[in-house]
């Protein structure tokens, strides 16, 4: 990790806080709940996905908790799904867990399990037709990374490739972000109580740094995607993706 992050979990920290908590990645039906939306994120992302890149072979899951996004994915496909899919996460309980589900659902998908920092993977070229993110990405640290990690998408997917994002979004404007973190704070304790809200609060100052919206979106552009969409944005998480030209 970059320095000037040394208050921040390490790559392990983050990985033993994960390696416990796999039964709330879990469901699909609920997806992350402490995330806002999170069931309209998984269905809008793999509804785009689908629609974008409609014959898919190859998906890889960046940070694929236990596989909620692929496995809806692999629904949206029904019997046309992709043939092979690439999962990669921190945690190998996750991986475990994701491998299962999916092996389930779609008994004749080829299945790569990898557990890796997305920092640290070998994307390769030109292998994948879809690549998503979900809830991953604010892990990065510096811009370096984000260039880095980006780039190595773009140069991963095919002509005509698209990625996929879902993630929590930081505000530039002191008002506006406390605006932002007090709507999500009610909702955490509307979900729970104040003691969750102030748990799920811990772990991400404590693990987390994420970006902006726009910038992410200039970053997509600067790499070579053309286009971005954003599909939902609600307080401080948001779904988005775009296309590697053909």
């Amino acid at each position: 990790m970059n320095a000037g992050y040394d208050h921040k979990s390490t790559v392990d920290e983050i990985r033993q806080r994960f390696d416990a908590d796999v039964e709330r990645f879990s469901n699909l039906e609920t997806g992350q709940a402490a995330a806002l939306d999170s069931p309209l994120h998984i269905e809008l992302l793999t509804s785009a996905a689908r629609a974008v890149t409609p014959n898919a072979q190859h998906i890889l899951d960046l940070g694929c908790g236990a596989g909620n996004y692929t496995l809806k994915l692999l629904q949206k496909f029904g019997g046309a799904a992709p043939t092979q899919v690439t999962l990669i996460d921190l945690s190998q309980p996750m991986l475990d867990r994701a491998t299962q589900r999916i092996r389930a659902a779609s008994p004749d998908s080829q299945i790569e399990a990898v557990q890796s920092d997305v920092r640290a993977f070998d994307f390769g070229h030109e292998h994948f037709d879809i690549v998503m993110a979900a809830q991953c990405l604010h892990h990065l640290r510096g811009e370096d990374e984000w260039d880095a990690v980006f780039s190595s998408v773009f140069r991963s997917l095919r002509p005509g490739g698209s990625f996929w994002i879902a993630d929590s979004l930081e505000y530039g404007r002191p008002p506006v972000r406390a605006m932002m973190w007090d709507r999500w704070g009610e909702y955490l304790k509307n979900y729970k109580d104040a003691a969750y809200r102030d748990q799920v609060f811990g772990y991400v100052e404590k693990e987390d740094t994420p970006r902006p919206l726009f910038w992410q979106l200039a970053k997509l552009k600067a790499v070579g995607f053309a286009d971005p969409e954003v599909l939902h944005v609600n307080s401080r998480f948001a779904s988005f993706g775009a296309v590697r030209p053909g």
